[in-house]
Formats: structure tokens, sequence, C-alpha cells
């Protein structure tokens, strides 16, 4: 008998963990073409569940990187998703934040407490009198009025000189602008902020690299907005962007018009050597409650298609997050192409969603966060069950947390969301 301890081969799991990989993009592929796969896939998204899941606060979560690795390995290993949203790119801006002097947000251990997700400030970014401004000259505009008020280190480029009027002999003048102590000090800022993001990537990037060497693929590689949130939630505010509904519709169509190829073409290139084709979309101000049917066919609807066709036209596929209710919506939402996109809904009626888009597009969604929070393993188990049964028949399903799981949630509640997809998921 060898009494030597049993070696693992290297290679024997490095060939599982391709086969499982492999596995989980078909089943993936599957279900966004609409096909049956042999099991209904079950994604893992959350910004802080794997920090109390592992024992870790919020902040530290934001702050430290390798902590971060290791919760989320512990929770991803456990759970054994199909597909897995890293938050290296959502819940690591606390330090580059702090160096930036950013005050778009609140985060733990920044005016909330250290075991508290992180906050979105509602603010007027951009007047009303400045879209004129935007529609001429969106880089400069972005340059020498967003940035400045949304971070101190942006603050002296808020004089700085409209570059596009500039030429011949102006052109060596242009340094001017750079002269001065508090420019000189702006880029010394930037230039720190600058690593700590470089190595907020490289290590993020790492991680996608070693879930995939275990066998998870990444949920998504790209991310970006519909063009009326571009502007509800990062200029006019919710207050400022529902009264241009109604006093400057001219000023935000146009506007609208002028983000919708700069959007496409920076997910183009952001998704061009990614490990996956699917681009995040999470939609905020064009759901049920915020506008009219009629106003979504107007200020919403036709300028979210635009940018989602250009994706789907480069080989991408939309992954559009209906976050809150958009139960009025859907038979509009069915302009598309069919297999082209998943459609994931927070509050919506997931069941009549399968009668009215079912043959359209891949859903996706949406097991309530109040029952992860609240509810017992059972009723987990039950809701999930009847949404893989009727949602989920003949194919074009995903299991999922209706907002992703929330940080709140039960351990126990969690695991029978994911146990229950390899339990009655099978077709």
């Amino acid at each position: 008998m060898n009494s030597n301890p049993a070696q693992i081969d290297p290679a024997a799991v490095r060939t599982d963990a391709s086969t499982l990989y492999a596995e989980r993009e078909r089943r993936i592929a599957d279900v966004i073409a609409l096909r049956q796969p042999d099991r209904v896939p079950i994604a893992y998204s959350s910004v802080f569940f794997h920090a109390r899941y592992a024992g870790i606060s919020n902040r530290c979560a934001m702050y430290d990187y390798e902590a971060l690795a290791d919760a989320l390995r512990q929770v991803v290993l456990d759970l054994q998703p199909d597909a897995v949203n890293t938050p290296f790119k959502s819940s690591t801006f606390g330090l580059v934040s702090d160096i930036l002097g950013y005050n778009a947000w609140q985060w733990p251990g920044h005016g909330i407490p250290d075991d508290r997700p992180y906050q979105y400030l509602d603010r007027e970014r951009m007047r009303a009198d400045e879209y004129s401004d935007f529609i001429e000259d969106p880089s400069w505009f972005m340059l020498t009025r967003f940035l400045p008020r949304v971070a101190d280190a942006f603050a002296p480029f808020a004089n700085f000189p409209q570059l596009a009027a500039r030429t011949g002999l102006r052109v060596p003048y242009i340094a001017r602008s750079f002269a001065g102590p508090e420019i000189a000090a702006a880029f010394a800022r930037l230039a720190e902020a600058g690593e700590e993001i470089k190595r907020v990537s490289e290590r993020g990037d790492a991680f996608s690299q070693e879930l995939a060497e275990m066998g998870f693929p990444l949920d998504s590689h790209a991310a970006c907005h519909a063009p009326y949130d571009y502007f509800g939630d990062y200029l006019r505010g919710s207050k400022g962007i529902m009264l241009d509904l109604f006093r400057n519709k001219d000023k935000l169509l146009e506007a609208m018009e002028c983000v919708i190829p700069m959007t496409v073409r920076e997910v183009v290139k952001n998704a061009k050597d990614g490990p996956n084709n699917r681009v995040h979309i999470t939609l905020h101000w064009g759901l049920d409650g915020f506008m009219s049917p009629d106003q979504f066919k107007t200020f919403y609807w036709p300028q979210l298609r635009k940018v989602m066709m250009g994706l789907i036209e480069n080989g991408l596929v939309p992954y559009v997050f209906w976050e809150g209710n958009c139960d009025s919506r859907m038979e509009t939402i069915a302009d598309v192409p069919k297999g082209s996109c998943i459609y994931k809904f927070e509050r919506s009626d997931l069941f009549r969603a399968k009668e009215v888009l079912g043959d359209v597009v891949c859903l996706r969604g949406n097991v309530p966060v109040s029952m992860l929070i609240s509810g017992t393993p059972q009723e987990v188990r039950d809701y999930s069950r009847k949404l893989i049964e009727v949602v989920g028949k003949g194919g074009g399903f995903i299991l999922d947390a209706s907002a992703g799981i929330p940080e709140e949630a039960k351990k126990e509640n969690v695991l029978a969301l994911f146990q229950a997809a390899r339990d009655f998921g099978r077709y």
C-alpha cells in the first residue's frame, strides 16, 4: 500500500473546470437563443452578500481587494452558479473615490456606517439651460461642467477652454491652460487615482481569470445605460428630468440622440476582447410610475432600442434589467429580434412576461428579495420551482433573485435558491 497522500493531478482539475465552463456557457447560450438547455441556469449577482457570507464588513469589501476576492471565491464555490457577476467593477471604488473627492455617492466609512451599502445621491449636476452646451460639445461639457461638480480633483478644469475652437496659431496657447499650481496638483491627484483604479482593474481581471479556471463564466463583461437614464441618473436628477419631459422636450430628445452613438461605440470597444458578449443595462426612470406609456414610447424606448440594436448588430447580447415594474410596457418592449436579448424583471409579473415575451427574449428572475430576507427555505424552493416549471417551460429562462442577492438575505435561503435550480431545473 502506498503510504504517500493522494496527489491531485492539476491537469485533470483544469480539464474538469474547462468542461464545466463550457457546459455553463452553453447552458446560457441556449436559453438566450430560446433553446431548451440541459438545465435551467442560475447566476450569482450581488454587491455585498458575499461580504456578509464571509464575515467581513461592506467597507472591507470596498477597500481590501484580497478580502473581497476571498469572500467572493467562498460564496461561488459554495453556490456553484452558472455565471458570476463579479463586484470588482461595482464595489471597489472606495479608495479611488477618497483620492478624487467624489461626491456623487455615500459609501461605507464615508458618510454611512461600515456595514451599510453605498448610496446614490440624487442631485442636479446639469442645469436645464445647459442642454445646448452639452449638445454642442459633450466632451468639453463633461470635462468643464459635470466632472468639477462631482469630484474635487476635477475642479481646476471648470475654466478649461473648448479645444475644438483652437486651431492654427492658437494651438500653442492651449498650454497656458495647464499652467498654475492648481492644475499641477489636479494632475498629480488624478495620476494617483489612475494608478489605484489600474490596480483595482488588474486585480479584478486576475480574479475573473481565476473564476474561469475554476469553471465559472462571467455573467456579463460590459455595461451601459439607457439614454434617458444617462441624463436622469447622472446629470439632471429625478426632479429635473421629469420636468424636462414637459419643459425641455426638444432639447432632451436632441441630447439623447447625441449619446446613443457614443454609448454604442464605447461598449463595443470594451466588449471586443471580452470573455463573453453579454452587456448589462440596468434601467431606472422608464418604468411604470415614472412616465406614462405614451412618454415611454417617445422619450425612453426608441432611444434605448437604438442602443440595443447597435449592440446586437455588433454581435453583443443586451442583458436588460427592468428595475421596478414595467407591466404596461411588455408589448412595446417585445420589438427586438428574436433570441437576441435577456430581460430581467424585478417586480413585473414574470408569468405574464412568459406569455407576452417568452417567444422573443430570454427571461430572467425573479425570486423576491423580500422572500430571501424574511422568508423560509421552503418558500424559496416552492417559488423557484413554480418559476422553473412555468416560466422555464421549453427553455429561455434564467433563475435569479429579483434584484440580485440582497446583502441581508439569509444564508439558508440563498442556498435553497441555488439548490432549487439543480433539483427542479433538469429538462
